[in-house]
């Protein structure tokens, strides 16, 4: 019996320790909260009796300004892996057409490559954007072809009728020493500057909510005061603006106002929706009625592409274009800034427009499509622009070219007149490379198996000379719709890769960076390092320093990808 009494007596002074436990913590929250209820009280603006607005929701009364401070949960082991991501203003809607990375063809089965020629440098400086910001681009806005044909090439000038000279070139392929690498250079003629045709330039500028940074509308107008240094006296300028609605800023102008001109620029500033069908329309309209017969009349669109207000459908405001096009007003493309930047729109209407595609990420991006290559940016020397070759099963027995996959056309497109292809300026370059396997040698990717209905077979003219290829040009003369053809063959006789031209070199160090950044099944073993040793030793003289600069980003990528 006394056991038990005494565990009862136990239990109960237990259960009286737990109650006057529990009785102290009651007590001193009830204390907490009544001395932070009068601390909020005497807080300067705090008055009784008023209503305050917290965090979005109202609170009034005298009761009710009892407030309870959040009180931080105690760290624990790895809780970063279990905190929701941190809030960011910031969202990146940036869009890119997806490439489908051209493959190894059988010359047997698909014996004509053809495709239009492409001058846009847009994915270079945008790839350019990314690696400087510490990234690594998306592989769809690399374009293999616009890397390359960022940097101007050591062709000779064309010397007969022609508005171009054709180079080309053959030698081993440095990503796979089995392969061969064929090169294709076009110069364009350079410009007459003592017989320049006037221009009549409607700039038509995105003045949207989306363009207030630094890195967009200010550019925009350093950019366009840039432009305006290298025009002359019998030039002209309109000023189109398109937010919620599209306005005419500046009607068309004599350039040596330019007092005028800058004025309108300057009084420019951000904000709104983003109309852009409209001022496309109104842009064009302008354009249009201050057309020059004989001149260089064109709109220049620059935007970060983000058209969401208005007629905003590619494909209507692309048969817009096209339509305006036939009349003779051509169409170039500026992309500014980061975030809402509409790559694969602003390439479609480019490429209908008849004109160039740039990305403008700096000054000195600016100066130089502006400034150092405006002539060749802002006129035309030759549209639709052709090229199609022939390769000799006899000599190859697979060929790849290396992009240009949102160019590539069907074979009968290369005849027809009335199918739209790229365009050269006076002066530009433009570069294209084919990968080839040779028979009996090298290696491809693709494997078909035989046919089982009919049989190819090289015919007897392809083993009676020593042509490696065929290769057809096509192109108009800017005022004409009738093209012209050229035809060249290439001898196969490859020339060592150490003995080739800087412009093969150089090229190929350039593919090859942007393969890898494409993560390429096709480069094959090369590295950053091989990449860095061949542009460096094809650098030439670089007057302008763009070598050296891409020299420097295959640094940068190497380190941002280890």
């Amino acid at each position: 019996m006394k056991n038990g009494k005494e565990k009862i007596m136990r239990i109960t002074v237990l259960y009286g320790v737990i109650v006057l436990a529990l009785a102290l913590v009651a007590g001193s929250v009830t204390l907490s909260v009544i001395g932070c209820s009068k601390k909020m009280t005497s807080e300067p603006g705090m008055k009784t009796g008023t209503t305050t607005s917290t965090g979005g929701s109202t609170v009034s009364g005298k009761a009710e300004y009892t407030l309870f401070a959040a009180t931080p949960a105690p760290a624990f082991k790895d809780a970063a892996r279990y905190a929701p991501p941190a809030r960011t203003q910031f969202f990146n809607t940036e869009e890119y057409a997806y490439i489908n990375e051209n493959g190894f063809k059988s010359p047997l089965r698909d014996p004509l490559s053809t495709f239009s020629i492409d001058v846009d440098t847009a994915s270079y400086s945008n790839v350019r954007r990314f690696l400087t910001d510490g990234t690594m681009p998306p592989p769809d806005a690399v374009r293999i072809e616009e890397l390359v044909n960022y940097f101007s090439y050591d062709y000779p000038q064309p010397t007969g009728q022609d508005p171009f000279s054709i180079t080309m070139e053959m030698s081993q392929c440095p990503w796979n020493w089995n392969n061969m690498l064929v090169h294709v250079g076009l110069q364009g003629k350079n410009l007459n500057y003592g017989d320049v045709k006037p221009s009549n330039f409607v700039f038509l500028l995105d003045v949207s909510g989306s363009m207030s940074s630094k890195n967009k509308l200010p550019l925009v107008k350093k950019s366009l005061e840039m432009l305006l240094q290298e025009l002359g006296p019998n030039d002209r300028i309109a000023i189109v603006a398109y937010a919620g609605a599209a306005g005419l800023v500046l009607p068309s102008t004599p350039a040596s106002h330019e007092r005028t001109i800058m004025k309108a620029l300057d009084n420019l500033s951000a904000g709104g929706s983003t109309a852009g069908g409209q001022g496309i329309e109104l842009a064009y309209r302008v354009a249009w009625e201050n057309l020059i017969p004989d001149g260089n009349n064109r709109v220049i669109l620059c935007t970060d592409g983000d058209f969401n207000v208005g007629m905003s459908s590619t494909g209507d405001l692309v048969r817009m274009i096209e339509d305006k096009r036939q009349h003779g007003v051509y169409l170039t493309i500026c992309g500014f800034g980061m975030g809402n930047y509409k790559d694969d729109k602003m390439e479609s209407l480019s490429n209908a427009g008849n004109g160039n595609f740039f990305y403008i990420d700096d000054k000195s991006e600016a100066r130089k499509v502006f400034v150092h290559e405006m002539r060749a940016n802002m006129f035309t020397l030759a549209k639709d622009v052709k090229i199609q070759v022939e390769f000799n099963p006899a000599k190859v027995k697979e060929y790849r070219l290396v992009g240009y996959e949102n160019r590539i056309l069907a074979a009968e497109d290369f005849n027809n007149d009335l199918k739209d292809a790229g365009e050269i300026g006076p002066g530009h370059t433009v570069t294209a490379l084919y990968e080839i396997v040779p028979t009996g040698l090298g290696e491809g990717v693709q494997r078909i198996d035989s046919l089982k209905y009919q049989k190819s077979e090289p015919t007897e003219p392809a083993y009676d000379g020593n042509e490696i290829l065929n290769i057809k040009f096509r192109y108009k003369n800017p005022k004409e719709d009738h093209s012209q053809l050229i035809s060249r063959v290439l001898e196969d006789t490859p020339r060592v890769f150490a003995e080739t031209s800087n412009n093969f070199r150089f090229s190929a160090a350039v593919a090859g960076w942007g393969m890898l950044l494409r993560q390429s099944p096709y480069a094959e073993r090369l590295t950053w390092g091989q990449i860095e040793r061949m542009a460096q030793e094809a650098k030439g003289s670089d007057e302008m320093g763009y070598r050296t600069e891409f020299i420097e980003l295959i640094n940068t990528s190497k380190n941002i990808n280890s």
